[in-house]
């Protein structure tokens, strides 16, 4: 759980800068609503975590742009099945790093 909190607050700390437009829910007068990704991050981290075999999310660069990265133990079929490719615009990327454990100091 600590390891967790740790990736989520660092993730959130590390990518706080103005917000991505995602061109998805026009609302009245041709306005897009968006949320930062740091918004879906924190509105979905916990569905993605329910998920078999997710050890952790984060935000990360993929080919330059903000993407969600989702950390899974292995990288069978049955694992990567319930990860979407994106969430609310941002791309989603699964990153097999095997089981995550706390630093002890």
């Amino acid at each position: 759980m600590i390891g967790r909190v740790l990736i989520l607050a660092g993730a959130l700390a590390a990518c706080s800068r103005a917000p991505r437009l995602s061109g998805q829910g026009e609302e009245k007068g041709g306005t897009v609503a968006t949320r930062t990704i740091n918004q879906v991050l924190a509105a979905h981290s916990d569905s993605l975590m329910a998920l078999p075999g997710v050890v952790g999310t984060a935000i990360g660069l993929c080919d330059g742009e903000k993407c969600i990265k989702v950390m899974v133990v292995d990288s069978n079929s049955a694992t990567r099945a319930g990860i979407p490719t994106s969430v609310e615009g941002y791309r989603v990327v699964v990153e097999v790093t095997g089981p995550l454990r706390p630093r002890r100091s």
